[in-house]
């Protein structure tokens, strides 16, 4: 039987639900870490799996809490999904993920005995502009717009668009 990347011949996967946070400033700055899971960097906005009967804001205030040392007042809005395949050696990741918007003030990000601890690289705020024209990857790849429609038009009252990516 066929792999599902580049004709290998096995590749266990595992399905995984994750929730993702775009910290957002009055300023319109973004808060990212650079991490490698062994494919090199990526910028992507804090967040994490969500644990067996966790709630979408419990896995929120855990994953900002372990990452950032941040205490979540309240989870803003959904704003994007993504489905996302990432290849770990010889397992594949098939990696839902939720993304809310949380409006918050700058502040200097702590890892709390976040358990990626070693993977985490370094935190930065983004300006939009930083982030429309950066040659780092990114994720999720719509970042500024998912931003830029938010403060435009406020939350979405709709359908969201699920973007769908291999990694």
């Amino acid at each position: 039987m066929p792999g599902l990347f580049h004709g290998e011949d096995s590749m266990r996967i595992i399905d995984r639900q994750a929730m993702r946070a775009i910290l957002l400033t009055p300023q319109d700055r973004v808060l990212l870490m650079r991490v490698d899971y062994g494919s090199g960097d990526w910028w992507i906005t804090p967040g994490g799996g969500t644990e067996p009967g966790e709630t979408p804001e419990a896995t929120l205030r855990r994953e900002l809490h372990e990452e950032l040392g941040f205490a979540l007042p309240a989870p803003g809005p959904l704003v994007w999904r993504r489905r996302v395949l990432m290849r770990f050696g010889p397992q594949c990741w098939c990696q839902a993920e939720d993304y809310f918007l949380v409006e918050t003030a700058q502040f200097q990000p702590e890892i709390q005995n976040a358990p990626e601890a070693g993977r985490i690289r370094e935190f930065r705020w983004w300006s939009l502009l930083e982030i429309r024209h950066s040659s780092e990857r990114l994720a999720p790849g719509q970042l500024a717009r998912i931003v830029m429609d938010y403060r435009e038009n406020g939350p979405p009252d709709g359908p969201l668009e699920l973007e769908i990516v291999e990694e």
